[in-house]
């Protein structure tokens, strides 16, 4: 059975982008984390074993893999964008005290994309929800 990588790595294959062992490792950690990764954390996990990998190539890669439909980017205005390998249908809840973002899995609420489709005119193409609070960790600290 394919691997979620390896069929990522077809379908860049197939759109005629070479895979370099360094666009492989950033592909990979992607697929396999669960964290959402800005790209400065994705450079500082992989350039221990890709010493000739920059905070560029990383960017320049991670561009590749959006466009492609690979990878969604999570932005918060803040210029910290997140990236998130996990396209299907979910939410995030995110710590206010340090930042982590956990997915979790609801029904998609629907209604309320027809409920702004009726009140504002839109063709709604989609939304995001996050959930803001003290993950674990931080709760545990403030007690």
């Amino acid at each position: 059975m394919e691997t979620r990588v390896e069929h990522a790595v077809d379908q860049l294959k197939s759109s005629g982008v070479r895979m370099t062992p360094q666009r492989y490792a950033i592909l990979e950690f992607l697929m396999e984390s669960h964290i959402h990764p800005t790209a400065d954390e994705i450079f500082r996990a992989l350039s221990p074993q890709y010493p000739s990998l920059s905070v560029a190539t990383v960017y320049n890669n991670l561009k590749l893999f959006v466009d492609a439909g690979l990878v969604r980017e999570l932005t918060y205005g803040d210029d910290s964008s997140r990236f998130d390998a996990d396209l299907s249908d979910h939410y995030h809840a995110i710590c206010t005290g340090c930042g982590t973002m956990v997915d979790f899995e609801h029904p998609p609420v629907k209604a309320v994309e027809e409920a702004a489709a009726v009140s504002t005119g839109f063709r709604v193409q989609g939304h995001r929800m996050e959930i803001y609070g003290l993950c674990p960790t931080c709760a545990d600290k403030r007690n």
